[in-house]
């Protein structure tokens, strides 16, 4: 009698706990471009000793190689954490023989997720066209544009504005979108407003501007200042805002968010650059994490694709937040990157693996969720 009222009282609890994770959890996969240890740690010191990373539960480390190469690009790893395959450094969504791959965003898709990218790059940048394109050379925008016409995704934020509407063969890819259902947007007020389902929001005519301490930088020295339609650091804001468009379509959903100018920083080794853009996605972290603990059916990852600048603190003060890096190369190296995790499942992510695991990870949270409930 007593085992029963146990048994009872077990079956009570569960579905009390487990009643708010009654739907498929939503993804949140958070990129740090070329954010190995010593960038986070660069900005932990220069940020009171603090980062929201410390609030997440579970810490894994990744192998960032590609197929062919110790050190990985952008295109190669972010295809190896989307797709779940090695490739051949500037390789987009095919795998080392040139066969296409499906996409976690897209599978997620397929199983009726709604889906969002944003980048502080242009959205066709490696990182987040490693979400929705299929192409042997990440470096050919006009036609991961045209590819992003058929990807279905509900929101993106993120440059590249000229690749759509300035492109060499005369299409305007904008307009051709916007007969398909979506709007665009050119600031972050407008895009807040917004209710459509379907937004694009271009930050800049190419690759957006970053500022720090109120003064705003190019990374592209040939598009004039008066070109940028954004004066803020948007990162943030714009997570925020399309989180709670997600949440009101009602539906789970998939979000990769790219912290994309960290890793430019690291190839200018320039300490004040890549810490305050590590700052801005720490940000935007917290904003996620916000996000996760109410929400309480959504897993957070936040991990880097490789780490840029073979960056290492060699001097700093604690009391004055004030660190000095030094740096051993313009470019990638081949550090193992962390991996954190929060959330349902969260335990998946601990450990030491390749970061094809990654993919494979998410792809068994979308599939056995149920599984692991029960």
């Amino acid at each position: 009698m007593k085992k029963n009222i146990i048994l009872a009282l077990f079956f009570i609890i569960s579905f009390d706990v487990f009643s708010q994770e009654s739907e498929s959890p939503n993804i949140i996969l958070m990129i740090g471009d070329g954010m190995g240890l010593t960038q986070i740690t660069s900005g932990m010191y220069s940020n009171n000793n603090k980062v929201a990373l410390e609030d997440f539960q579970y810490i894994g480390l990744s192998k960032t190689h590609s197929y062919d190469n110790l050190v990985t690009d952008s295109a190669a790893a972010g295809t190896a954490m989307s797709s779940g395959k090695k490739t051949q450094n500037y390789v987009l969504g095919l795998d080392h023989m040139g066969n296409p791959l499906k996409s976690i965003l897209s599978i997620c898709q397929d199983k009726g997720y709604s889906t969002a990218l944003i980048a502080t790059s242009n959205i066709l940048h490696a990182t987040p066209a490693a979400f929705f394109a299929n192409i042997d050379y990440r470096y050919n925008y006009e036609s991961i544009a045209d590819q992003m016409t058929k990807s279905g995704i509900n929101y993106f934020v993120g440059g590249g504005e000229q690749y759509f509407n300035s492109r060499k063969d005369k299409r305007n890819i904008i307009n051709e979108m916007t007969e398909n259902g979506y709007e665009f947007v050119y600031n972050i007020s407008d895009y807040e407003k917004n209710k459509s389902n379907y937004i694009g929001f271009f930050t800049a005519k190419g690759e957006p501007y970053y500022s720090y301490k109120g003064v705003n930088y190019s990374y592209r020295e040939d598009e004039p200042v008066e070109d940028f339609k954004g004066r803020e650091s948007y990162l943030a804001r714009s997570t925020e805002a399309t989180l709670k468009k997600l949440k009101e379509l009602s539906k789970p959903f998939f979000i990769m968010i790219e912290g994309s100018q960290i890793d430019w920083g690291g190839h200018d080794n320039d300490q004040e650059y890549m810490v305050s853009q590590f700052l801005e996605f720490n940000e935007t972290i917290k904003v996620v994490l916000e996000f996760a603990k109410k929400d309480k059916n959504t897993v957070v990852v936040v991990t880097a694709d490789h780490e840029t600048g073979g960056a290492a603190i060699v001097r700093g003060d604690l009391s004055s937040s004030t660190i000095k890096n030094r740096f051993a190369t313009p470019n990638h190296t081949a550090s193992m990157v962390p991996v954190f995790s929060f959330g349902p499942n969260a335990h998946l992510f601990k450990g030491i693996y390749e970061n094809t695991e990654i993919f494979n990870k998410l792809l068994s949270i979308v599939e056995k969720w149920k599984e692991f409930l029960f």
